[in-house]
Order: C-alpha cells, then structure tokens, then sequence
C-alpha cells in the first residue's frame, strides 16, 4: 500500500500525555523555547542544537515536520501534559522504510520536566501507534552507547539490544567517533508482551 493513503492519526493520547504532529505554523516559540532551556543537556547528544536556533530557524523545521508527516517521511510528534499543557518534548518516527515496514525513533525531552517518566510513556505511546496501528515490522532506537539516559527507554520498554557497533558515528560536535547501540522490538507480538 502507498503510505500516503495510510489513516496515521494527527494526534494519540498517553495516560499523561497527548502526542500531536506539528501544526502548519505556529508551534516554534515553545520549541525554541524548550531547546534553549535544555541547550546543555541537548548540545552533548544532538547534532542539531550545536548552536542555539532562532525562534525562526525552529518555525521553519517545524514546518518542514508538517510537511515531511503528509509526505510520510518522518512522523513527528510534540509531546504535551494533557492536565496543564506544557510543551514536554518530541519523539519521531525517522528513517521510514515502508518497503519492510519499518522505522527508528528519536527523542528529546524539556530538561525542566525529566525525571517524572514522561519520555517513556511517550515513547511507549509512539510504539504502540507504529507496531499496532501502523504495522510496522520493526522499530528500531538507536542511541550513543554512553548516553545513559537515553539507552534507559527502550530497556524499560523492552527492546532487545540487537549490538553496539563500534566507531560507527560522529559525536554530536563532531569531534570523535562513538558507539552506537541499536535496540529493537520486531511486529505487534514483542509490544503486547513487554508492555502489559
């Protein structure tokens, strides 16, 4: 089937949390927002906050996020507490492969709100839409093998980890080679199992 013709939803509802695509406009204050209060914690993981966006620059990849979810190229969602509406994070389906289907998700979360397990029902959620309605036959996290925090979801979640493959990326500054762990949860069986 062309993806296109996919009925992927717009928005999906945690216990906590509601997960929504990025709107047509309008949604870069409280990104930018949230990456210059979490810059630090952000800047040592990811390529793109190795300098501090503008209000703009962050409209205008949200933009390109609205686009490229209809194109289904990538299927991005921000992450807001439905009780008080604030702006927690984004986790994504990228890397889409719809030949097998198959997909990895990404994650960052506002510094101000860790600790509280929002990021893992987040991305529990994202998993559940991709391995459950959307069918995916695989789903793949990939992170840094020393970045702790983030390795930490999907080995709550159940993901087996499949192996590290050494000096197989760039830093996020670029500066040294790292590790990289791939965790994966393979069709709709592994998602009732690990998360009931």
């Amino acid at each position: 089937m062309n993806p296109l013709l996919l009925d992927i939803p717009l928005q999906i509802e945690t216990e906590r949390l509601l997960l929504r695509a990025p709107r047509q406009s309008g949604d870069g204050t409280i990104v930018n927002d949230a990456i210059q209060d979490s810059f630090n914690e952000l800047k040592a993981w990811l390529p793109f906050a190795q300098t501090l966006p503008t209000v703009e620059e962050t409209e205008v990849n949200l933009r390109e996020a609205y686009i490229n979810f209809f194109k289904r190229d990538s299927l991005r969602f921000l992450i807001f507490h439905k009780d008080t509406n604030d702006f927690i994070g984004v986790t994504s389906f990228e890397g889409l492969n719809w030949d097998i289907p198959k997909s990895h998700i990404g994650y960052w979360i506002n510094t101000r709100f860790r600790g509280n397990g929002y990021m893992l029902e987040a991305v529990k959620g994202l998993c559940e839409l991709g391995l459950i309605h959307i069918s995916f036959k695989r789903v793949e996290i990939r992170c840094e093998s020393t970045n702790l925090k983030s390795r930490s979801i999907p080995e709550k979640l159940g993901f087996e980890l499949e192996g590290i493959l050494k000096n197989e990326d760039l830093s996020a500054d670029g500066s040294k080679l790292t590790d990289t762990c791939i965790y994966a949860k393979v069709e709709a069986r592994d998602i009732v199992k690990n998360f009931t």
